[in-house]
């Protein structure tokens, strides 16, 4: 009987290891992708400014889920695991949370439901503002470290792969191997940065997990192979709350509470998955901005923006209030987004003015507390629009970017040098980061086509993906959710240039209705959006055999 040498089996084990450590960053794995919420995909094997001019970056396929709309809410974004191995071989995985309490998992590949489950009982329909039902999306394990610039990527089905055997009910666990994409990779961003990248050690268990929280305040851990309870449900929320931006950190789940809903005090929540242990955090300052959620800085510390106009940093797992910006005026209207620049932490959001804030993260505003490092012109001439969320990214030349949706036309002090046609209704608009005496400072860069209501944007590589979502009044208070929807057009998608906002593809006709706020998600060549109606539209290049 022939013996495995020792050298061997050691390999094996660091490759195992090393791949079941590194790999969750290529996942979609939560709002806005990462912790810092940058929706930045850093390294997609097919994405770039080329290839989506090309002819096979097409709609992949489209799937009507059986899901209620509640006012305005329908489906999340799904969370992707894109290198899971069961008893039926390689998959890829893509999970939905539906506002009539159902959480989808579907093949992404195939286009296949693959389990359904419903959580909680539905309670009476809502408002606008509590809309009821499951508001939070699913999410998985989320590491706090900054992902890698390049991290270890792969598309499974043109790609060997091994595996070792799980626990009964569990599938098994993943050995990938790199992947050689089909056309070159865009240039990695340029960085001299030493700060940390790589995600902390977590147990392979759990990156077999995906969470969702339903309507009755129960957080559900469930294995993402079948959708069975891994333990019984926990407690986190009293029923009825609106919660957003449910995301996992170092085994600790956090979620935003905002307007009150079902009675529930507006603020932060976190909730310890070993002890069960639930810790809150309330705000003082309105409800909590955005649809994102609480934002993570590379060492762990939190941040959080109210609609009465603060951003506050909050120790992890404590909640504790490490720091406060609290200017005066206009709320904010965004959920913060982290910002790595000279290794060190800055964060930004939107307010009511149309402006945006950019902060040092290790000290908010100052030590008065309303300083900010930078504060940029109004972008907006709508007061009643609100962004949700930021993005941020690196180009291939070193320059870090911001970006933001705007529902009008730009304002006169905001002079952006490259602009992309008329815009009425709505646009992207990108800044640049630059350095001014040492410090960051946030300069115009430039403008998209016009668009309806944007949704906030993804980034893939050196391509910016938006949607005119096609919501009408979407800054207007009065307009029920039926108003809406009846006078709403169809979405539609655009890949732009990251460095020009030029339209590079446009989804045309292919999606038949709006799409809510929910917004993008993305990874391995595809880019996935929602509509109203409860369609799941998968776009990208077709799978290679």
């Amino acid at each position: 009987m022939n013996r495995i040498p020792a050298w061997a089996v050691v390999c094996a084990g660091c490759l195992f290891f090393w791949t079941s450590t590194a790999r969750p960053q290529a996942d979609w794995t939560t709002p806005g992708y990462d912790a810092q919420r940058s929706s930045w995909i850093r390294a997609d094997g097919k994405i770039s400014a080329t290839s989506v001019q090309g002819p096979d970056f097409k709609l992949l396929w489209k799937m009507k889920l059986d899901n209620e709309p509640r006012q305005l809410n329908a489906l999340t974004p799904p969370v992707l695991f894109d290198f899971y191995i069961g008893h039926r071989g390689f998959r890829s995985f893509g999970f939905i949370g539906g506002s009539s309490g159902k959480i989808f998992a579907m093949d992404t590949d195939l286009a296949r439901m693959d389990w359904e489950k419903r959580l909680g009982s539905q309670p009476p329909s809502g408002s606008l503002d509590c809309p009821g039902g499951m508001t939070a999306n699913v999410t998985r394990p989320t590491a706090a470290a900054i992902p890698p610039l390049i991290p270890f990527v792969g598309r499974g089905r043109r790609n060997p792969a091994g595996s070792g055997v799980g626990k009964p009910n569990e599938g098994a666990v993943t050995l990938a191997v790199v992947d050689r994409p089909s056309s070159p990779r865009p240039a990695p961003p340029k960085s001299t940065s030493s700060r940390v990248r790589a995600a902390p050690t977590r147990s392979l268990r759990g990156l077999r997990l995906v969470y969702a929280l339903s309507s009755d305040g129960m957080l559900h851990t469930m294995y993402v192979s079948n959708g069975q309870n891994r333990v019984p449900p926990m407690k986190f929320l009293p029923p009825n709350a609106n919660a957003q931006g449910l995301i996992v950190v170092d085994n600790v789940a956090y979620v935003a509470t905002t307007n009150g809903c079902g009675g529930v005090a507006d603020g932060v929540w976190a909730l310890d998955l070993e002890s069960k242990k639930v810790t809150n955090w309330k705000s003082e300052t309105g409800a909590v901005a955005g649809v994102a959620g609480p934002a993570f800085g590379a060492e762990g510390t939190i941040y959080v923006a109210t609609a009465g106009g603060a951003i506050v940093a909050l120790e992890a797992k404590t909640l504790k209030q490490a720091g406060s910006y609290a200017p005066g005026g206009a709320g904010f209207t965004s959920s913060p987004v982290v910002i790595d620049y000279n290794e060190k932490d800055y964060v930004a959001a939107t307010a009511k003015d149309g402006t945006i804030h950019l902060l040092d993260g290790t000290n908010l505003g100052g030590s008065n507390g309303q300083t900010p490092v930078d504060r940029t012109p109004s972008y907006s001439t709508s007061s009643g629009f609100v962004p949700g969320a930021l993005a941020t990214w690196k180009d291939s030349d070193g320059v870090k970017w911001v970006l933001a949706p705007s529902g009008s036309a730009p304002s006169r002090g905001a002079a952006f040098p490259v602009t992309n046609g008329q815009v009425k209704d709505g646009a992207i608009v990108a800044w640049k980061v630059v350095d001014r005496n040492g410090s960051p400072s946030l300069e115009p860069g430039w403008i998209s086509r016009d668009m309806v209501s944007p949704l906030p944007p993804i980034v893939v590589n050196d391509v910016v993906f938006s949607v005119s979502s096609g919501v009408f009044g979407a800054g207007d208070t009065s307009m029920s959710a039926e108003q809406r929807a009846g006078r709403s057009s169809p979405a539609k998608l655009y890949a732009l240039d990251g460095a020009s906002g030029k339209v590079l593809w446009e989804s045309s006709d292919a999606i038949s209705s709006f799409a809510p706020k929910n917004g993008l998600s993305a990874g391995a060549g595809a880019v996935y959006l929602s509509d109203y109606e409860g369609t799941l539209y998968s776009f990208g290049f077709p799978m290679e055999h």
